[in-house]
C-alpha cells in the first residue's frame, strides 16, 4: 500500500507534522511532497491513500504553496480515492478562521470526486471562534495549533493516523 503526503509549508511546521504522519504511519511506504516543488498532479493516482496538508496562512487563505498549487487538480479524477486531509492554525491569533485553508482543500478534493476520510472531533482542548472546516460537528481532517497547542499534536497524530490505518488498511 503506497500513501502520499501533499503538503504546503511556509515556516515549517506544516513539514513538521507531515514528517510526524509519515511515521505515524510505519511500516507503510509513505511519500512525502512538498506541492512547492510540482509542476502537476497527475501521481497522485499512482497512491492508494492520498495526504492533503496546509496551514492556513494570512486572514483565512490557503497557503502559497498550495494557492499556486491547486488549479493542477483539476485535470486529475480522484474518484473514489481516499483523502485525509490535516490543517494547522492559529485559534487565539486567528480564531475566526481557524483552519480554514483545510476546508478549501477538501472543497477541491470532493469536487474532484475523492473519498475523504479523517474527520476529527471537536474536543474541550478547542478554543476557537469560528471555523469554515467545521463540517457537522466535526473538522473536515485533523485540525492541529502548533502556535498555541504544541502539547497535543503527538497524541491527535497518533490517534488520526490509527484512524486513518483502521479505515484504509484494516
Amino acid at each position: 500500500m503506497r500513501v502520499a503526503i501533499y503538503f504546503g509549508t511556509t515556516s515549517g511546521s506544516t513539514l513538521h507534522v507531515a514528517e510526524m504522519i509519515r511515521d505515524a504511519l510505519q511500516p507503510m511506504s509513505v511519500d512525502l511532497l512538498d506541492v512547492a516543488t510540482l509542476d502537476n498532479a497527475h501521481s497522485m493516482t499512482d497512491y492508494d491513500l492520498l495526504i492533503w496538508g496546509a496551514p492556513t496562512w494570512g486572514y483565512g487563505d490557503l497557503q502559497d504553496d498550495w494557492e499556486d498549487f491547486i488549479d493542477h487538480l483539476d485535470d486529475v479524477d480522484l474518484s473514489g480515492l481516499p483523502v485525509a486531509l490535516f490543517g494547522l492554525g492559529d485559534q487565539y491569533g486567528y480564531g475566526e478562521v481557524f483552519v480554514d485553508a483545510m476546508r478549501i482543500l477538501h472543497d477541491k478534493a470532493q469536487a474532484r470526486g475523492a473519498r475523504i476520510l479523517g474527520y476529527w472531533p471537536i474536543d474541550e482542548h478547542y478554543d476557537f471562534e469560528h471555523s469554515l472546516a467545521v463540517i457537522d460537528d466535526h473538522f473536515c481532517g485533523l485540525a492541529l495549533d502548533e502556535d498555541n497547542q504544541s502539547e497535543f499534536t503527538d497524541a491527535r497524530v497518533a490517534t488520526w493516523c490509527r484512524q486513518l490505518q483502521a479505515v484504509v488498511f484494516p
